[in-house]
């Protein structure tokens, strides 16, 4: 793939997002559909509250519009593409469902966790199935060293999978962190197919860059719209899929370090808590630790942003050297 065609991708993703996005944030404005803030939330986001939500279903449709077109023109619409879409999409829907009844039908809890977890686990294991249909074998790459897992590799691509777009979602709680997050793990893994030539999952992660960087526009603070379970579950699903087909699965822990480390500090909370009475951080996930201490949601970001960044460029230099 000619580097000049990787530019349309980026720029179809973006196009269509920054495009769309107007007429759907003016829509959930005239209907007043807006987020709840969390009573157990910072208090300082209440200012919050009303604002428009569920904007991850329009870079969605932007990113997999993108794919396919450029995938289809490409001749890159293999069946690691096809699986990548599915879960994408999958993922979304199970978010858009959660978020569709908070929303719309102003229920609160949205679809319960197990509900959720279904879905989660379905798409998993048909992932797996397709995977092992490309000639894939049961082995995990951990740090370079192959580990056989034999039938086992099925239950850590569901942990994988499930565990990421949870983590993701959790790491979702001011504005412009997760969008600005994920521009930094999908063109770290965009880096690394291109290095391996697979060009199929490199149009999925330029398309996914694209939509989010026109997402990005109007979710930077002061937000005029946030991404919603129905982003950042796609998203966290996504990534986890894209580290699996590029047989780099332990990259993602490096990328996606802010993840793992916030969902960490809800863990290492809720443990805590249960067994002293006492909590580690002020409030979890750990943003909001920061947030209680003091630090303004633009630094948080930038920080956060920044580790990101300095992981993913030490994850590029160990895989493509």
């Amino acid at each position: 793939m000619d580097w000049t065609k990787m530019i349309l991708p980026l720029a179809s993703g973006f196009a269509i997002t920054v495009n769309l996005m107007p007429l759907f944030i003016g829509y959930f404005q005239m209907k007043k559909y807006g987020q709840e803030i969390r009573e157990e939330g910072p208090k300082w986001h209440n200012v919050k509250a009303g604002t428009p939500t569920m904007g991850g279903v329009v870079f969605l449709v932007g990113s997999i519009i993108t794919a396919i077109w450029v995938g289809l023109w490409q001749k890159a619409v293999t069946p690691s593409f096809s699986i990548l879409l599915f879960v994408l999409i999958l993922y979304g829907l199970l978010g858009f469902l959660d978020d569709f009844i908070k929303v719309f039908k102003k229920r609160n809890m949205g679809l319960t966790s197990l509900q959720k977890l279904i879905g989660q686990i379905a798409g998993a294991l048909i992932f797996y199935f397709v995977f092992l249909y490309e000639g894939n074998a049961n082995v995990l790459n951990f740090f370079g060293l192959a580990v056989p897992l034999s039938i086992f590799y099925g239950l850590f691509i569901m942990f994988w999978l499930v565990g990421f777009s949870n983590a993701v979602n959790l790491a979702d709680g001011i504005d412009g962190l997760v969008s600005g997050l994920a521009i930094i793990s999908f063109a770290s893994y965009a880096v690394i197919a291109w290095y391996q030539n697979q060009i199929d999952v490199l149009i999925i992660c330029l398309s996914v860059v694209g939509g989010l960087i026109g997402f990005f526009l109007y979710n930077r603070k002061p937000a005029k719209i946030f991404m919603g379970d129905v982003g950042s579950l796609a998203l966290g699903g996504l990534l986890a899929g894209v580290s699996i087909l590029l047989h780099q699965e332990w990259t993602l822990l490096l990328i996606g370090l802010v993840y793992v480390v916030e969902t960490a500090s809800v863990i290492l909370q809720v443990i805590s808590f249960k067994l002293t009475g006492k909590r580690i951080f002020k409030m979890s996930p750990i943003h909001h630790h920061f947030e209680m201490n003091g630090w303004s949601e633009w630094k948080i970001d930038g920080i956060f942003w920044l580790v990101a960044l300095i992981f993913s460029m030490i994850t590029l230099f160990i895989c493509i050297n």
